[in-house]
């Protein structure tokens, strides 16, 4: 029996039993020319589907390769005019910190990589959040990737406005599209961060500061911010900035779980020190970090398997039944199959509409969704995902 044959999940239990039964299903349909779907055999990228790429799982024992969903469905193309925070979105964690990026010239970069493609290939397969650590550097602000609060010149990557203006670019040729950026900073030039924003373009998509929920209500729909052109949410780690310069204090409104080992550490979700709570309901944002402290590329696929849906489980407990509204991973794309790509599915289809997986979600009429209005016989297909007719970038297809 196809999982997804299965109509809403009345129990929170039962979601998280399906979340990880989902990931373990094995499909070895003969299949080639683009035909192949998410688990089944391929030799090629172009034996897959739209929306996925060929490779395997060796550190799970799965040397063979299949077909691996490698963008993310955009659930507001499915379910819109709901509140912002309604929704569950990828975010790469060190968006920048990209494998086989040059190093600066007669420099050995020493530092640890955490994505394998470019922040706009990140974006076009379905990353929403893009978590970015930001440092005064040879002049300018650079992203870096870096200790102590300073950056070297073998821990650093690119000036920071490189980076931006691939956002910038994103969200001009994308006007339904809202993006959020999430800054480790250590800026310290006065109006730093103001200057590199303005300087990239991005400041016309600001959502302000002044506008932000902050007791925790409902942010304003998507529909909304789109049409105010509020698509461009910025939050920094230095509460200070908020006054001086009008960006967002993360913590102020988003809930956050320990980062690291800590936040992959099975049966336990610790809230960040610097967050409130998970369980408290003063913020409306909830960010679920998931990646290890020391990132391994060949282990991701592995640690985005049945693991990731347990925590997704364990942190929903600890932050008194809320399911994240950002979930922050090193190397994305890797999985034995869906990845977090379906946990994501599954997240948004619990929260919108009560069902297995956002796919299935039906309305009753065209503005509102129904919660348990399934559509039973939903199977996985590719369709509904973020399409702009570019084919799949991803380093060695076949790991």
């Amino acid at each position: 029996m196809d999982h997804y044959s299965l109509c809403r999940a009345h129990a929170t239990q039962f979601f998280f039993l399906l979340l990880m039964f989902s990931l373990s299903i094995v499909n070895s349909t003969a299949c080639s020319n683009g035909n192949c779907q998410v688990l089944d055999s391929c030799a090629a990228a172009t034996d897959c589907g739209p929306g996925l790429y060929c490779g395997n799982c060796p550190a799970l024992g799965k040397n063979r390769p299949i077909c691996t969903r490698g963008q993310a469905t955009i659930p507001t193309t499915i379910i819109g005019d709901l509140p912002f925070n309604k929704y569950s979105w990828l975010v790469t964690h060190n968006s920048f910190s990209i494998v086989d990026t040059p190093a600066l010239p007669g420099v050995q970069r020493l530092t640890f990589y955490n994505q394998e493609d470019p922040v706009t290939n990140q974006l076009r397969n379905g990353a929403r959040g893009l978590m970015l650590d930001m440092y005064d550097f040879n002049g300018d602000i650079w992203l870096c990737h870096s200790f102590r609060g300073q950056c070297f010149n073998f821990t650093a990557f690119q000036p920071a406005i490189n980076t931006l203006r691939e956002v910038e670019a994103f969200l001009s040729q994308y006007p339904t599209e809202i993006v959020t950026i999430i800054i480790e900073d250590y800026v310290q030039t006065p109006k730093g961060l103001t200057s590199l924003f303005v300087r990239a373009g991005l400041d016309k998509y600001f959502f302000p500061v002044s506008k932000m929920p902050k007791k925790g209500e409902d942010w304003p729909t998507v529909t909304e911010m789109v049409q105010k052109n509020y698509r461009l949410l910025v939050f920094s780690s230095v509460a200070s900035k908020e006054a001086e310069e009008g960006i967002a204090y993360q913590w102020r409104y988003i809930l956050e779980n320990e980062s690291g080992d800590p936040g992959v550490k099975a049966g336990s979700c610790p809230h960040r020190k610097e967050s409130q709570p998970l369980n408290s309901r003063k913020a409306s944002l909830f960010l679920q970090n998931y990646f290890p402290t020391y990132p391994v590329e060949e282990d991701a696929c592995k640690e985005h398997s049945t693991p990731l849906a347990e925590m997704v489980g364990t942190c929903y407990k600890a932050a008194g039944n809320l399911l994240p509204n950002f979930l922050a991973v090193n190397f994305y794309m890797r999985s034995d199959g869906g990845g977090v790509f379906d946990v994501l599915d599954k997240m948004n289809g619990q929260t919108l509409c009560g069902c297995s997986t956002v796919l299935a979600c039906q309305r009753s009429n065209w503005s509102t969704p129904t919660l348990g209005l399934c559509n039973s016989m939903i199977i996985f297909s590719p369709i509904h995902t973020f399409s702009l007719g570019q084919q799949l970038v991803k380093k060695n297809q076949n790991v």
